[in-house]
C-alpha cells in the first residue's frame, strides 16, 4: 500500500515537516529504530540522564506537527523521545510485514529495546493516548507514569468510528485550504488562531489531508476493554479533555473514566487540538504529574 497519493505530495510533506522542526527552537536530533515492521523515525530532545518520555501522536499527523508547542518546555524536564507511528504520514518507514501482522506492544517493545530504555513515562494524543494506556496495561511493569491527551477509554468499535466519522467528514473527504481551515475550527475550541496563525503548520496540515493515504494507519487497531482490565491504570494515568473536543468529551466516555476511578482533568477553553490550543497549561499539567 503506498503511503502518499503520489511523490509530489510526498515530497510537500517531508519538506514542510523539516520547516517545522526548524521552528521548535530547540536542540533535538533524529534517529531511526530498525524494528520487525520496519524502520521508526524518533525524535530525540533533553539530557539522556533525565526520566524518558515516549510522545505518540494521532492517526493523521506526525512528530514535528504534534509537539511543536510542547517539546522545548518538556525536554527541560525528560528525555523525550518523539515517535513517528510507522505507516503515518512522518519518516518512519513500514516494511511489507507490517502490512501483514503488526503487533503494536512488539513494536514499542522493540522501540525501546533500540533506545536501550527499561522504563519510561508516555504522553499520547487522541490515538497516541490510546497507544499509551494500552501499552500500560499490556506491560506495566515498563511504564512509570502517562498522560494521555485528547483521548478517552470507548466502549465498543462504534463509539470510535462514529465520533471520528463525525467530527472529520464531510471537510476530510475535501482537502483543500479552505476545508482545512474549517476542519480546524470544528475540532477546536475558541483558541483555534493558535494554530491558524502558524503558516508552516498549517500548510503542513493542508498537504497531509491532501497527500497522505489515512489506510495506512489502518493497521493500527484499537482494542475494547472491560472494566476489570483497566484497574491497572489507576495511580498510573492522567487523562486530560478539551471542553470542546467533541471527540473525547462526551457523556459515554466520561462516565467510564469516573466508573472506573481514572483521574481525568478538563481542561478550559480547549478542542482535540488541546496541546497546540493551550500549551501552556498542558505542558504544565504533563510536567507536574509525571514528576
Amino acid at each position: 500500500m503506498k503511503r502518499y497519493k503520489n511523490t509530489s505530495g510526498r515530497q510537500l510533506i517531508y519538506d514542510s515537516y523539516n520547516t517545522l522542526l526548524k521552528s521548535w527552537k530547540t536542540d533535538f536530533e533524529e534517529k531511526d529504530i530498525e524494528t520487525s515492521y520496519g524502520q521508526t523515525h524518533i525524535i530525540v530532545a533533553g539530557d539522556p540522564q533525565r526520566p524518558p518520555l515516549l510522545l505518540f501522536h494521532g492517526t493523521a499527523d506526525n512528530s514535528a506537527m504534534m509537539w511543536v508547542y510542547n517539546i522545548k518546555e518538556l525536554s527541560k524536564q525528560f528525555y523525550v523521545l518523539a515517535v513517528d507511528a510507522i505507516g503515518g504520514s512522518g519518516k518512519s518507514e513500514p516494511n511489507a510485514d507490517y502490512y501483514k501482522q503488526f503487533n503494536q506492544i512488539i513494536w514499542i517493545d522493540e522501540i525501546l529495546a533500540g533506545l536501550g530504555i527499561q522504563q519510561t513515562n508516555i504522553c499520547g494524543v487522541s490515538y497516541g493516548a490510546y497507544l499509551s494506556y494500552f501499552y500500560t496495561l499490556k506491560r506495566p511493569s515498563r511504564v512509570h507514569k502517562i498522560v494521555c491527551l485528547a483521548g478517552g477509554i470507548p466502549s465498543s468499535q462504534f463509539e470510535v468510528m462514529s465520533r471520528m466519522l463525525a467530527a472529520f467528514l464531510p471537510e476530510a473527504l475535501f482537502p483543500t485550504e479552505k476545508n482545512c481551515r474549517k476542519l480546524l475550527k470544528k475540532l477546536s475550541g475558541p483558541y483555534y488562531s493558535r494554530l491558524e496563525v502558524n503558516e508552516i503548520l498549517m500548510k503542513h496540515w493542508y498537504y497531509l489531508l491532501k497527500y497522505f493515504n489515512n489506510r495506512s494507519m489502518m493497521q493500527h487497531k484499537i482494542q475494547i476493554h472491560k472494566d476489570s482490565e483497566l484497574t491497572i491504570l489507576n495511580g498510573k494515568v492522567m487523562f486530560l479533555i478539551g471542553q470542546y473536543d467533541r471527540l473525547s468529551n462526551h457523556s459515554k466516555a466520561i462516565k467510564r473514566l469516573q466508573d472506573n476511578k481514572i483521574n481525568y482533568k478538563i481542561i478550559k477553553d480547549a478542542g482535540h487540538a488541546i496541546n497546540h490550543e493551550q500549551s501552556d497549561i498542558i505542558n504544565k499539567e504533563i510536567i507536574e504529574f509525571l514528576s
